[in-house]
């Protein structure tokens, strides 16, 4: 079985802001997904304070993403996963406290992810599933936002009460929900 998961590739796409590749779960992520034998891509990102769609979805496709990859989101980052899969396939996606507004703010508005509609038939169909984690104390993103996604996608869709945006705060989180769900897929 493992033999099979060494073709799979995920790579973690951070939040805006200027995450680095060892804050929040993604080191933990990496190293568990790596244990599985997929290989994993937690890199720093261009534009990482406004995470604009013209430099991030470049960076996706040079890193390698193709129908063998898991997109990894948190934030802003899985906002640029549902935007990749709309032109792109890939195996499977997991959104983290994603989003599908500018949220009437000034630089997700400058973003360019939310220009042009959704077509949320391209993004289903570019992959084989989709994972959806959401909390109702995020204190960035109204859960009416995740829930308007799992409403379009039909993601297999994990709701909790006590995640607030998923590490953006305690800084130290490990996300063994997320690892199941993957390996529960491959």
């Amino acid at each position: 079985m493992e033999s099979q998961y060494k073709k799979i590739k995920a790579i973690i796409i951070p939040g805006n802001g200027d995450d680095n590749p060892e804050d929040k779960w993604f080191p933990y992520v990496r190293r568990e997904l790596e244990k599985l034998g997929i290989t994993v891509e937690n890199n720093k990102y261009p534009d990482a304070i406004l995470a604009r769609k013209k430099y991030w979805l470049p960076f996706i496709k040079r890193q390698g993403a193709d129908e063998n990859t898991i997109l990894i989101g948190h934030s802003s980052g899985s906002v640029a996963a549902m935007r990749f899969a709309e032109k792109n396939k890939i195996l499977g996606s997991v959104l983290v406290g994603a989003y599908v507004s500018n949220l009437g703010i000034e630089d997700e508005k400058k973003s360019g992810y939310f220009d042009a509609p959704w077509n949320w038939k391209a993004i289903k169909e570019n992959q084989k599933w989709i994972l959806q984690f959401a909390s109702t104390d995020d204190s960035f993103i109204p859960i009416s936002e995740a829930r308007e996604i799992h409403k379009q996608l039909d993601t297999q869709y994990y709701e909790y009460n006590d995640k607030g945006h998923f590490g953006s705060h305690d800084n130290k989180f490990e996300f063994p929900e997320m690892i199941q769900a993957i390996k529960n897929k491959i």
